[in-house]
């Protein structure tokens, strides 16, 4: 592996080392994973990813790891363990701690190039039931797939091998479309506890802690095409305009704000105070942040108009599924038809 401050060993650094000092390094190595085996993370969540015809068992840990099981891992890629690689990797092996399943000659350029700067591949944890275990991060492996099909254009693999890149090229396909973080969250129901963490995130990413000054946010042309589509007149007098707060609020709301972010609009009610009369001392988007908040309201504004050209005049429900494909509401789930193509 490549030499990194963060590596355990390193492929550059022990190439360096004499045979005796090269031992050394590997016993301290064996001694730390002897260490790190006495406090170990535990699983909290576990359930079954399956991608194809594979599954694989995996965790998300106390501090937050999500993690495949090593060995589940190997026998859902068919990969396998050699004796004659196991008594012959060498001691950069060893010392970095590679699985044996990266250990053969003809993948170490590629395990160099793709997993040289990382600390450590395979990690110990305690299931559920408490017994010791090993896993694989599951943000790597992208990576490991990554290393046998870069081996595979080399061209220098055998029958066996060939097969474990085939399951890898199902891998990378699958996670084109969905990230192996958010598969392992759903398999595990981790996604239901993190949501609230990661929704807290997204409000004070998004609401400014200070009132900005009130700046032109929505266009003409927004209010323009809402008339046109529900077969309104659009009041060409701005103080005429005046009287439809309520009307163009409620639909503001619901395309622009419960499109925005996460409980982005209930956030925005709660901060926002009211008159005697009942109506905001304030425009929502003041409270939306410089950086993040205002600049998402912008860009969102501009997809939703023209989604609103692409519509047929007076088609304000036609306008809406366009709208409901291309920018959901957030918290709600729409009706997705599945045709057979075959």
């Amino acid at each position: 592996m490549k030499n990194s401050t963060k590596s355990v060993g390193g492929y550059a650094r022990a190439a360096k080392l004499s045979d005796e000092e090269r031992k050394t390094v590997a016993k301290k190595a064996a001694n730390a994973r002897w260490d790190k085996k006495k406090n170990v993370p535990q699983a909290d969540y576990s359930g079954e990813l399956i991608i194809g015809a594979m599954k694989f068992p995996c965790s998300v840990l106390s501090d937050g790891s999500r993690i495949l099981t090593q060995t589940d891992f190997m026998k859902g890629m068919g990969m396998y363990y050699s004796g004659w690689v196991s008594a012959n990797r060498s001691i950069e092996d060893v010392a970095a701690d590679l699985p044996q399943f990266l250990s053969f000659k003809n993948l170490k350029p590629f395990v160099e190039k793709h997993l040289g700067d990382l600390q450590e591949i395979v990690i110990n944890y305690r299931t559920e039931r408490g017994s010791l275990a090993r896993g694989i991060r599951a943000e790597i492996i992208p990576k490991i797939c990554d290393v046998w099909l870069d081996a595979d254009e080399r061209g220098n693999l055998g029958i066996r091998q060939k097969k474990i890149v085939a399951k890898a090229k199902l891998i990378m396909r699958s996670l084109a479309h969905v990230g192996i973080i958010a598969l392992v969250d759903e398999a595990t129901g981790y996604q239901r506890d993190r949501a609230v963490d990661a929704l807290a995130k997204i409000l004070e990413q998004f609401i400014a802690k200070e009132l900005r000054p009130w700046v032109k946010t929505f266009p003409v042309e927004f209010y323009e095409e809402l008339c046109r589509l529900r077969d309104i007149d659009f009041p060409a007098d701005k103080e005429k305009r005046q009287n439809y707060p309520s009307y163009f609020g409620h639909i503001t709301n619901d395309i622009i704000y419960k499109r925005l972010a996460p409980r982005i609009l209930e956030e925005l009610k709660k901060q926002t105070p009211k008159s005697e009369k009942g109506y905001k001392k304030y425009h929502f988007h003041r409270k939306l942040s410089e950086n993040i908040g205002h600049p998402k309201l912008l860009a969102h504004l501009d997809s939703v108009i023209t989604v609103m050209k692409l519509s047929e005049d007076g088609d304000y429900d036609g306008f809406l599924k366009k709208l409901n494909r291309v920018k959901p509401k957030y918290n709600e789930t729409l009706d997705v038809s599945f045709k057979n193509t075959d």
